[in-house]
């Protein structure tokens, strides 16, 4: 019990200078730059930063409706790298943690338009190169081409049809969010065109019909109300993790980081909180996350990073695999 006591407390620590540092970094930036470009993503502090007007770090109250004992409040985007970034560490918390936490994703509004940029990027094909970069820095497929062959004017048309698809079903919209992402970052779709949202909708079994009448209508009002949140919480960029209970608690990261950071927000806000056990065998963890990439498997199979792609190739090579490459990495994915 006194070893998990200082085990935490560590990762407190850690926790706090971290943010701390992604703080400084921030500001830093800031004084670079009177407005930094929302796509230009820090690599260092993790962190894809947007406007949202000024700083409050009052948190809104939380509705803990759902029963779990604690929840995440997510505040991403669609086209966000460092958010695409993280998604090892979020997959492996819904196991670990998904019996007594709850993931809520707020939209952020990462680009409203191509009026809306400076700091160093001044058209859509200045971010193919920093895309990348982030991927080599992230470990995660991201092919910035997209931003060269048929580059998006804004982000806010697949966030509008995220809020589309939680008025349909909250667990189908997280997965139609895996494949948004999966379409921009590694198949190179312009997912602000309603082409792809109705491929990426039907894939996860969506009613496309009912989407399209939700994304023209009240889903826009939905995510107003999300921007307006991101501008209460003090959202300065994206990814921003808030850890909240009912009870007042609270903690927040800032940007991408390892996985042990959202682990020991969690416990910070409550100790009690027991992880559970999962099955790392590889059919296991496709039966459940049904693509994968070699960084995503290492972490959640426990598997060292350096022979991870090895063991997914091998599946490859037996016919259980189907492997989707691109000029920066690769996804796999289970034949059913």
């Amino acid at each position: 019990m006194v070893t998990n006591i200082k085990l935490i407390a560590l990762f407190i620590s850690l926790l706090s200078i971290s943010c701390t540092q992604g703080q400084t970094n921030t500001k830093k930036m800031k004084k670079e730059t009177t407005q930094s470009n929302p796509l230009l993503c820090d690599i260092e502090t993790g962190m894809c930063e947007a406007s949202t007007g000024e700083t409050n770090e009052t948190v809104a109250n939380v509705n803990q409706a759902s029963g779990k004992k604690v929840k995440l409040v997510y505040f991403t985007d669609p086209i966000c790298s460092s958010c695409w970034g993280i998604e090892p560490q979020l997959r492996k918390l819904k196991l670990e943690y998904g019996d007594h936490i709850e993931i809520e994703y707020r939209m952020g509004g990462l680009l409203p338009d191509w009026n809306y940029n400076s700091g160093g990027i001044s058209s859509p094909k200045d971010v193919a190169s920093h895309w990348d970069e982030a991927s080599r820095h992230y470990d995660m497929p991201i092919d910035g081409d997209v931003w060269l062959e048929d580059p998006l004017n804004s982000s806010y048309p697949p966030s509008t049809a995220f809020k589309a698809a939680q008025m349909q079903d909250e667990h189908k919209a997280h997965l139609f969010m895996r494949e948004l992402r999966e379409l921009v970052f590694l198949k190179k779709k312009n997912i602000a065109k309603w082409e792809h949202i109705a491929t990426a909708a039907k894939t996860v079994g969506l009613d496309v019909d009912q989407l399209k009448k939700d994304f023209d209508g009240k889903a826009k009002t939905s995510f107003e109300e999300d921007l307006k949140v991101a501008r209460e919480y003090g959202v300065r960029g994206f990814p921003t993790v808030y850890v909240v209970d009912d009870a007042g608690n609270k903690d927040v990261v800032y940007g991408s980081r390892p996985y042990a950071f959202y682990e020991m927000a969690i416990l910070k806000v409550n100790s009690n909180i027991q992880k559970s056990e999962y099955s790392k065998k590889w059919e296991d963890l496709f039966a459940i996350y049904p693509t994968l990439t070699a960084k995503e498997y290492a972490e959640l199979s426990g598997t060292p990073r350096a022979d991870s792609e090895g063991v997914l190739n091998g599946l490859t090579e037996k016919g259980k695999l189907e492997k989707l490459t691109t000029k920066n990495g690769s996804m796999w994915k289970i034949i059913q």
